[in-house]
């Protein structure tokens, strides 16, 4: 029988000497009774694949908010792309895939509906501003709650690798530091892919300098990318990109900036869905309102106040969820009705 000793044993022999080890975690915010089976690393990644927060990824958008067929990415599907590509990276280096999976699936729990633009809206109503890896760890720390405990009580090196998915910090796990930068080399190509999809551009014109680099295909570029990194950072204690690469990705990054993420298109599709009202009015209401909050939501009201709470609960909403809600507050006679 496997047991977790006997698995943190195995991290000991198996994985490089820099590897993050399971048995030497930092622990947790509060001190809880350890599995039998199931490392920390491994229990992490469990409670953060059966929470709530990760179910809703299912219907919050990536970039295309208006999705009239089924293969359209959302912030779910990029998810476990960032997983697969991080755990390939990990394995690749033997350090722990374990805790490179839990920083992966939990390094977007806290974003908004409707993606950027929803994040954007959010950011400008809420005082002090919003960011998604703030609100990710958030989430692990005090939303996602139950009857057990406040919080999924994540280890530090989780924690620490969620915050500092992006943004000015950087992991201080290995670890870490894969699934930072695999999340930008999976949307670059992935929001490159759903974009030739929509028609927003054609596979010819994706810069050729990348292309020469990368590949001319979306699988190609994450295999040249994956690899690219495995070798680049091989014993030497970081993890790095070849410079070539790193510029390539880079100067994706920049066109699909300029040709998608601003695109006419997709803004029309923020109009169509009035995002610049949605959020902020959903943020108005509860702000207001803070009885009207949901009844697991109540309770931050009274601890972190109406503002805070408001945030929490709409950066939670699924598209279709804030939209439905926003339809209800806007209609005067469901509004009288307290509805």
């Amino acid at each position: 029988m496997l047991t977790r000793e006997k698995s943190e044993e195995r991290e000991y022999r198996e994985l490089a000497e820099c590897a993050a080890k399971s048995a030497e975690t930092l622990g947790r915010q509060r001190a809880e009774e350890k599995c039998d089976f199931r490392t920390d690393f491994q229990r992490d990644r469990d409670r953060i694949i059966h929470s709530k927060a990760l179910r809703r990824l299912m219907h919050k958008t990536q970039v295309f908010i208006a999705r009239d067929e089924d293969h359209f990415r959302t912030r779910l599907t990029h998810t476990l792309e960032v997983a697969q590509i991080s755990r390939t990276i990990a394995r690749a280096l033997r350090l722990n895939e374990d805790l490179t999976e839990a920083i992966a699936m939990g390094h977007d729990l806290g974003h908004t509906p409707f993606g950027h633009a929803g994040e954007r809206e959010l950011a400008r109503v809420y005082p002090g501003g919003f960011a998604h890896n703030v609100q990710s760890r958030r989430v692990c720390d005090v939303l996602e709650s139950n009857a057990e405990r406040r919080g999924m009580n994540l280890t530090e090196e989780v924690r620490d690798g969620i915050l500092n998915h992006t943004g000015d910090g950087l992991p201080f796990t290995l670890e870490g530091r894969i699934v930072r930068i695999a999340d930008r080399m999976a949307y670059v190509n992935h929001d490159a892919d759903d974009a030739i999809r929509s028609g927003i551009i054609m596979e010819d014109e994706l810069p050729k300098s990348v292309t020469d680099v990368l590949g001319t295909t979306t699988g190609r570029r994450i295999n040249t990318l994956t690899r690219d990194m495995a070798l680049a950072s091989d014993g030497t204690g970081d993890i790095r990109q070849s410079e070539t690469c790193m510029r390539a990705m880079n100067e994706l990054r920049a066109f699909l900036f300029e040709r998608v993420y601003y695109s006419e298109r997709v803004a029309k599709e923020g109009e169509r869905f009035e995002i610049e009202k949605v959020v902020p009015a959903l943020y108005e209401y509860y702000l207001h309102n803070p009885d009207r909050l949901p009844g697991e939501y109540l309770w931050l009201a009274d601890e972190y106040g109406p503002a805070e709470a408001a945030k929490d609960h709409v950066a939670s909403m699924t598209d279709r969820y804030a939209g439905e809600v926003y339809r209800t507050i806007s209609n005067p006679c469901c509004t009288e009705q307290g509805l």
